[in-house]
């Protein structure tokens, strides 16, 4: 090893281990050399690496807990199903014997069989938007089949009720379940499949975050490669800097994935370099930052590699289901909400006087302003209170203009104000501004004036095109830990990535998200 990269350290360590990479002979790609790495260290690569590499084999076990998962889940689907049916029995005129039902008990445990046709054992290099696509696709076809089974062969023998309840329950469970199991294995260490990231240059930085901030994604970087020989041994978003590309024949039997980032690596040379990579896949990550990343196919032009990007929210048809689904969750929801908003008016009053309802001017699709509508949480001299305590300390000051908001935010109002704003609570009312088609019940959220003052004015721009929404992608993700540029972000991926199955996937965290008490702080 070399003395620079032997007396430095890497500061990697997470919840995958700590450990050493073991020496052996090399055999060398010769494709990436630099006169500096010669110089430095005679042709002979160094190795450095914190980490105890997960082997392969353990993706079985991996799918192993899934596919219990889901069959727990199934099962769980059928035993409350069937419960209502006995609950509900006066309401059907006809009773219930062991083969009206025992079938579908089951005929649903082929449904794991088809999720592993779909790739969602283990799952890796899969979002959650589309592995929920997946599964919503795969359960409705498949209960689709039992029905079909039932009436062509059977004659109609098993519960109709049942066997729909079932299918409704299973698009609930399978999912949660899915997700308490994925997290399960990754706080014990074992998600995951190892990678090695090619090139440490800025789209390679961006990989390594990325993959550290979503972990679901299922791939765990053990050491960057890279060219610079400085880097040696150093980390890069706490990942190793083991060497340079030499080293890959060293790393093949502990990776089963290399990413490699195009910008780092000579035009001339990327092709040869990914052929001679000796990893089962290999993905090119090119300098693409800000374009669209969901739902778009790759297309071949007699050998030149094009990219089909998919504008969903410019289809009229798109807007209109999008605009339907808002309809779908909104009023069932706010009639739900009416008596818990009479309650938290009530509460208000006793505690605060003014009025119960805020009303604030935000701007809307189009530019449109339109006044948001909310459970009055704060004093009705917030603003002065602020003012007063920003001025006091200008630590305060700093908190406010990164994250505009605070930890010790002095306009809440005791008790129920901050009970409202953790269980988001307080935003319940804008159902009604959804309702109106002031907004939609998912999109980026209505932020005033002075909060959008603080973003660049291409995303301000952005931002017109599409609705507000009453959750997003930033609430469900950071909520109050991320701050401006961290909420750019987000809402800029969920803008330019628009579907159905996102807002799918954002209300499901939404509920998970408030169920916890994750609200605005």
């Amino acid at each position: 090893m070399s003395k620079r990269g032997a007396g430095r350290s890497t500061g990697y360590a997470d919840a995958y281990g700590s450990g050493v990479l073991s020496r052996r002979p090399l055999s060398y790609l010769k494709l990436w050399k630099t006169g500096a790495y010669q110089q430095q260290n005679g042709g002979k690569p160094a190795v450095r690496a914190d980490t105890t590499l997960i082997d392969y084999k353990e993706k079985w076990l991996v799918s192993y807990v899934l596919i219990a998962a889901d069959i727990m889940a199934l099962e769980l689907s059928f035993g409350i199903a069937y419960l209502l049916r006995s609950v509900f029995s006066g309401l059907f005129p006809v009773s219930l014997g062991v083969p009206n039902y025992a079938g579908i008990a089951i005929g649903v445990l082929f449904l794991p069989l088809f999720f592993a046709f779909a790739g969602l054992y283990p799952g890796y290099l899969l979002s959650s938007v589309e592995r929920l696509r997946r599964r919503v696709y795969i359960t409705a076809s498949v209960f689709g089949l039992l029905i079909a089974w039932d009436l062509l062969v059977q004659g109609g023998t098993w519960s109709r009720s049942i066997l729909l309840a079932t299918g409704a329950l299973s698009l609930l469970f399978t999912p949660l379940l899915q997700a308490i199991a994925r997290q399960l294995l990754i706080v014990l260490g074992h998600w995951g499949t190892p990678a090695i990231l090619i090139g440490a240059g800025t789209v390679g930085q961006r990989v390594a975050r990325v993959l550290s901030d979503d972990k679901e994604l299922g791939v765990m970087p053990i050491g960057f490669l890279h060219h610079d020989p400085f880097s040696w041994g150093g980390s890069v978003q706490g990942v190793p800097v083991v060497g340079s590309l030499d080293l890959a024949p060293e790393l093949a039997d502990r990776a089963t994935l290399a990413i490699v980032s195009a910008p780092d690596i000579p035009e001339n040379k990327l092709a040869d370099i990914c052929a001679a990579l000796p990893f089962p896949k290999v993905i090119v990550v090119p300098d693409l930052a800000g374009l669209q990343s969901l739902w778009v196919e790759p297309r071949d032009f007699s050998g030149v590699l094009g990219l089909e990007i998919n504008r969903s929210l410019m289809r009229l048809s798109h807007r209109i289901m999008k605009r339907s689904l808002d309809y779908a969750v909104a009023i069932p929801a706010l009639l739900t909400a009416l008596p818990v908003i009479a309650f938290a008016a009530l509460a208000i009053k006793l505690v605060s006087p003014g009025p119960v309802f805020y009303r604030q001017m935000r701007q809307g699709f189009g530019d449109r302003e339109f006044a948001v509508l909310k459970l009055r949480t704060m004093h009705v001299d917030a603003e002065q209170r602020l003012q007063d305590y920003l001025d006091a300390d200008p630590r305060r000051k700093n908190e406010w203009e990164r994250f505009y908001k605070l930890k010790n935010d002095p306009r809440i109002i005791p008790f129920i104000g901050k009970f409202l704003r953790q269980s988001s609570m307080d935003e319940l009312p804008q159902l009604w501004n959804v309702l109106r088609g002031d907004m939609s019940v998912v999109g980026p959220r209505p932020f005033p004036a002075y909060h959008l003052r603080a973003f660049d004015s291409n995303f301000r721009a952005l931002r017109k095109s599409v609705p507000p929404g009453l959750t997003g992608l930033w609430q469900v993700q950071r909520r109050s830990e991320g701050d401006v540029a961290v909420q750019q972000e987000l809402d800029d991926y969920y803008i330019r990535n628009w579907s159905l199955w996102l807002d799918f996937h954002i209300l499901l965290r939404t509920v998970a998200a408030v169920t916890v008490g994750r609200g605005a702080k």
